[in-house]
């Protein structure tokens, strides 16, 4: 069942140089005690789809529409007084910088006893023992001590589990992380992961990861929704969207992270080009200065997402005009090391670079 159910959300502002339209049409479902990883480069549109679920992008100058449900009730139209009780009471955030979202003048038991209140009926010594008890659940020693200490007196790693503590402290029905590991190192940021799992089980929450990392989200999530340019290009289960991708920016992605699992038959190939403007948007599939299998087709029609196989429908879906043949036939090339252009040429492919922007 569908704790958390997006339709058609959009997302835009208004500014000096013209509309940024930030999110374009986003949909997809949370289960009950299920994982969705959204994954994308920077200006994919993720980060502004999560702040939005909980009201955080609402200004002057914000055209939002589209529906957000999460246990059945709107949160896209509802007032601030009723988000203020649902941020932090039934959805827990963690944000990409936590050295920016603690309280620099404020130790972190007082921001995590405030945290409690704001939710609980609770005494200040009963809330202040909570923190202590949520400091020693994401693993940090002496937990007691800590909660006198401020920000700026503990590590990257160690602030970003009091964020986290912070965010789980009133036991959410789901947990929406927005960059949870980025500017850690890899030891701190497996240690992370390895937390984020063990909370999960045992709290039983929902998440929402969100990451720029494909192999951080793999790790976590049962299913993955691929953003580009405001939009899901792919969203399938974990196993068949890693094993059985089916969007050239998907392919890329996957492409660019190193493999252990097999040998490596070519250096690692990042995406050519950079993301389009928020502003600017290119016409037709907004994907299509990218990528080397687009035709002129390509330029003039944006593409629907529809099911990847649509005779054997497993929830995995894909915004793609290439025929489903020459996707499979493609991503066989890339994965085993053959040739793309003779893969190309085997779909009926090899004019594609024609008349490409």
């Amino acid at each position: 069942m569908a704790l958390l159910e997006v339709r058609d959300l959009a997302v835009g502002f208004d500014t000096e140089d013209g509309r940024v339209r930030a999110v374009d049409g986003v949909s997809f479902d949370v289960d009950q005690g299920g994982a969705l990883g959204i994954v994308g480069e920077s200006g994919s549109g993720k980060s502004v789809t999560a702040l939005t679920l909980l009201g955080l992008t609402r200004a002057r100058n914000a055209d939002i529409t589209g529906s957000v449900a999460f246990a059945g009730r709107e949160l896209l139209g509802a007032p601030e007084r009723e988000l203020r009780q649902v941020r932090g009471g039934e959805i827990g955030i963690v944000f990409q910088d936590p050295l920016s979202s603690l309280h620099p003048l404020k130790t972190v038991g007082a921001q995590l006893v405030e945290a409690h209140r704001a939710h609980r009926d609770v005494s200040r010594a009963a809330a202040r023992e909570r923190a202590a008890e949520l400091l020693d659940l994401v693993g940090i020693r002496d937990a007691r001590r800590r909660l006198d200490s401020y920000p700026h007196e503990l590590s990257g790693g160690m602030r970003q589990r009091v964020m986290i503590a912070m965010a789980v402290i009133n036991e959410p029905r789901l947990l929406i992380a927005d960059e949870p590991t980025t500017a850690l190192d890899v030891t701190v940021q497996a240690a992370l992961l390895d937390l984020l799992r063990r909370l999960r089980r045992e709290l039983g929450m929902a998440l929402l990861l969100v990451s720029h990392d494909l192999a951080v989200v793999a790790q976590l999530c049962d299913e993955i929704a691929v953003m580009y340019a405001g939009r899901i290009v792919e969203r399938g289960p974990t196993a068949t969207l890693l094993e059985e991708p089916e969007h050239p920016y998907t392919w890329g992605l996957l492409g660019s992270i190193p493999r252990l699992d097999r040998p490596r038959a070519r250096r690692l190939q990042p995406i050519p080009g950079r993301p389009p403007s928020a502003i600017d948007r290119p016409s037709g599939c907004a994907f299509h200065p990218r990528c080397p299998y687009a035709r002129d087709e390509h330029r003039r029609r944006g593409p629907p997402l529809v099911p990847a196989d649509p005779e054997a429908d497993q929830g995995h879906q894909v915004a793609c005009l290439l025929g489903r043949s020459a996707r499979r036939a493609l991503w066989a090339a890339l994965r085993d090391g053959g040739d793309p252009e003779e893969a190309m040429r085997r779909a009926g492919l090899a004019d594609a670079g024609e008349g490409r922007a």
